[in-house]
């Protein structure tokens, strides 16, 4: 079995300079754990997770975006402001992981996994000459067991 035959597609992709709250609201309003983030040529260039949202090094201003509702009684109002124009203003270049692990469409399945193993990763993004044209989700992986598991149950034995 071949990437191609599970990944999900279409797939959700946003240039560098989203800003962080209309990338949340993409992925929020999708339900879905990533976005991929292209160049002007439609290359992927960068990967943004629902983790990247909270790394310290990369997500701090939209992170603490809500942190002020919650505790807006112990920061001032002007900091509660500037917070979150930070969090407006940021974009997806900004907290991305530009070093994206990615298959083909051709990348046998097992790979696929091996490579979400092996760095601890939730998504793979599968490519044709560096655009991206689906993605694997360990959801995908999921899918596709229980769907074996079911064939197998109402197929006869020999």
């Amino acid at each position: 079995m071949r990437a191609r035959e599970i990944m999900t597609k279409p797939v959700m992709t946003v240039g560098r300079m989203t800003n962080l709250s209309e990338l949340a609201r993409i992925m929020v309003d999708r339900r879905i754990g990533c976005v991929l983030v292209v160049d002007e040529q439609g290359k992927l260039c960068g990967i943004v997770t629902e983790t990247d949202f909270a790394a310290k090094e990369r997500g701090v201003p939209f992170s603490i975006h809500i942190l002020p509702q919650v505790f807006n009684q112990l920061i001032p109002r002007e900091a509660i402001d500037r917070l979150q124009e930070a969090a407006r203003a940021a974009t997806a270049q900004e907290i991305m992981i530009s070093e994206v692990i990615t298959a083909t469409e051709e990348t046998p399945v097992a790979e696929v996994a091996g490579k979400m193993l092996r760095y601890d990763i939730e998504h793979i993004p599968v490519v044709r000459d560096g655009v991206p044209v689906g993605i694997v989700s360990r959801h995908d992986l999921l899918r596709m067991i229980v769907q074996q598991a079911e064939t197998s149950m109402t197929s006869p034995s020999p």
